[in-house]
């Protein structure tokens, strides 16, 4: 019983916050046109914002992957090579390498919004 009310809850706070959100944004753009404001202005740049949007998603999750992948390489060749203890090597590898790829994505992703 206590979970069904825990769920009612968080459909009704995540439903309140898209109905603020649109009706908001609904009556701004109400208020915009009845002052004569062109239409045309909510469809600029949406598309080129959701396609940079998209862009940069992808461009991050690849190189988190990426960086994942390389980093259990990392540990393998540490643990075979180095005798290393491998219950520190590769979460070590794997976090450096995951960050190493976020932190390259997140210098990619300036350039790419700066063009």
């Amino acid at each position: 019983m206590e979970v069904a009310i825990v769920f009612m809850f968080l459909f009704a706070v995540i439903f309140g916050i898209f109905y603020l959100f649109y009706s908001t944004r609904n009556k701004e753009r109400l208020a915009l046109i009845e002052k004569g404001v062109d239409a045309k202005i909510f469809m600029k740049g949406e598309r080129k914002k959701s396609t940079l949007t998209g862009r940069i998603i992808v461009l991050n999750l690849s190189l988190l992957l990426m960086g994942i992948g390389i980093g259990v390489f990392i540990a393998l060749l540490l643990t075979t090579y180095l005798q290393l203890e491998e219950g520190a090597v590769y979460p070590a590898m794997i976090f450096f390498m995951g960050g190493l790829g976020l932190f390259t994505g997140f210098n990619l992703t300036k350039k790419l919004d700066n063009e």
